[in-house]
């Protein structure tokens, strides 16, 4: 993504903010002030800023992954479930380990646990030809079962009295960078992964291969690519991300599960990965401008100015707004082709 590419997205989403607080009659610059304030107005708003964009940084991440390959990943919610899940499990079953080594342990069961429930709608597409938006859509709500049944009974913490897990040791919890706020240390992993993500997409062999599969299927198979090993693969990666955010909010924000535990991390980045072209760099401006919105929205409602879903309608016109663009856009292209 060129610096050009990437203003014009900033410009976008103001337009988008802009609209959707005349669509609610919002005074706009008395509105967007509150929204800047709550936001970025002192150090409380920006921690808050970063700690809400981070689980939809690693989502949106591990959606590029899949739906570059083709494979339109609607499952991050219940693969973000999965992992968090794989995570306190890791915890109540290792718990004497030293914390080192056990917050290393609760993130590769988060990553593990992501993939693996990506696994299942991977091999009923590889296998059976599974719609993969059907799939992953539909065990989202497997997961969500299996959270309610998880912090009610095997990971319930043990009075019993509470349906949610134990709570995290102290010295287990990531180390927040500033004791007065939720920021946290994994706040950092999204801006690595999406380096690396950029990198590898960009300049590597196999990071073209993934992009020739998503954008021309049937080339790959003249290049003698295994496109459906590839797509699976991609998915199972992209559900690694999505379990990666589940760990990282349980040992950085909640530290324990309850009901409710994803406020719907996994549909908010489907915005987040569009709005940003499917670009890791991208992602990281839409995902930082998402994270300002929930953390600054919460000025608004606090004030009485807007009801709280004002960020809900900001991210349902953002996506109405993508796909408007996709298609006046496209008959150009294929203009442009032919002349």
């Amino acid at each position: 993504m060129t610096f050009r590419n990437l203003l014009i997205l900033i410009a976008g989403l103001m337009a988008i903010l802009v609209l959707t607080l005349l669509a609610f009659r919002l005074p706009v610059a008395d509105s967007l002030g509150l929204l800047a304030e709550g936001a970025f107005g002192d150090k409380f708003g920006v921690h808050r800023t970063i700690v809400k964009a981070t689980p939809l940084l690693l989502v949106a991440l591990g959606l590029i992954l899949s739906w570059r390959a083709g494979m339109f990943n609607v499952g991050g919610d219940g693969q973000l479930l999965c992992g968090a899940m794989a995570s306190a499990s890791a915890y109540a079953i290792f718990h004497d380990l030293s914390p080192p080594l056990l917050q290393a342990l609760i993130l590769v069961s988060g990553i593990l646990g992501g993939a693996a429930f990506a696994l299942i709608p991977a091999a009923l597409y590889a296998r059976r030809g599974v719609n993969v938006v059907i799939g992953t859509i539909l065990l989202n709500f497997v997961a969500i079962a299996l959270m309610r049944w998880a912090v009610r009974g095997p990971l319930q913490e043990p009075s019993g009295a509470i349906p949610q897990s134990e709570p995290l040791a102290k010295a287990v919890l990531f180390t927040r960078l500033d004791p007065q706020s939720d920021l946290h240390v994994g706040v950092i992993l999204p801006f690595l992964f999406a380096l690396a993500l950029y990198v590898w997409l960009s300049f590597t062999v196999s990071g073209f291969r993934l992009r020739l599969v998503g954008s021309n299927p049937n080339a790959a198979r003249v290049a003698r690519i295994d496109v459906s090993r590839t797509q699976a693969l991609a998915l199972v990666f992209s559900g690694a991300f999505c379990g990666l955010a589940g760990a990282v909010e349980y040992l950085g924000v909640s530290g324990y599960l309850f009901d409710g535990f994803s406020p719907n991390f996994g549909f908010l980045a489907i915005p987040v990965a569009l709005l940003g072209g499917l670009h890791p760099i991208g992602v990281l401006a839409s995902g930082v401008y998402f994270g300002a919105l929930m953390a600054g929205s919460k000025r608004l409602e606090a004030l009485g100015a807007a009801p709280s879903a004002l960020v809900f309608v900001m991210q349902g016109v953002g996506v109405l707004g993508y796909v408007a663009l996709q298609w006046v856009t496209r008959p150009r292209t294929r203009e442009a082709d032919t002349a």
